[in-house]
């Protein structure tokens, strides 16, 4: 009930396939949004067992601000088979984090901005506020004042605090719906942390039932 639902599987893979994407190609993922959006399709790839998956570091802006080759027009590639091999452990649902928020083995985290965490400000959801018990780790954070990632050892300083003596299996992430969330399982995994989790639904989905609880502004 999020606002940014998974396909299924098959589907996906499908649309992999016509993208000429096997278990042979590295895949490359940019946008112009702090990669705040390629993060999903790195994700995406990981979470249906492709590793050879990565993102622009700097995206659009910083390749076309060092002056590299760019054209118009589209691109297509000779189509492949995608087989899946779905890793279901690097996701939670709203079952599980109502279990997990309370629970000092795990740690949550809120992916948003300091200001929507707190309920100040809600550009896209009905209602402002925050899973009660989650730690505010803004994304964007994770970049410098050039857009590029923090080096792994900065990253590493930002979040193992955090995660304290909690392995990085036992950490989940999430957002407005899911996206940007994974920004920070980018950072966690640049910074040689492991691999974090995400509660898919995020935010948008957490409040479709007002009997869950809610921290608001």
């Amino acid at each position: 009930t999020g606002r940014h639902p998974w396909p299924d599987v098959e589907t996906f893979a499908q649309t992999l396939s016509k993208w000429g994407i096997d278990r042979n190609v590295q895949v490359v993922a940019y946008d112009d949004f702090k990669g705040g959006i390629a993060v999903r399709l790195w994700w995406m790839l990981r979470w249906l067992g492709h590793e050879a998956a990565a993102v622009l570091d700097g995206n659009w802006p910083h390749w076309q601000s060092e002056g590299r080759s760019v054209r118009s027009g589209t691109e297509s590639r000779e189509p492949r088979v995608f087989t899946p091999q779905p890793r279901p452990e690097l996701l939670v649902e709203t079952e599980d984090v109502l279990k997990i928020r309370t629970d000092p083995s795990f740690r949550l985290f809120d992916s948003r901005s300091a200001e929507r965490y707190r309920g100040e400000n809600e550009p896209f959801d009905p209602i402002a506020g925050r899973i009660p018990g989650a730690i505010s780790m803004p994304y964007a954070e994770n970049l410098d004042a050039d857009d590029l990632f923090l080096p792994p050892e900065a990253l590493k300083t930002r979040f193992q605090p955090q995660f304290g003596e909690v392995p990085v299996e036992r950490t989940v992430f999430y957002c407005g719906s899911g996206v940007t969330a994974l920004h920070n399982v980018l950072a966690v995994a640049h910074a040689g942390l492991g691999e974090a989790r995400l509660y898919t639904g995020s935010w948008s989905e957490w409040i479709t039932d007002p009997e869950r609880p809610m921290t608001t502004g």
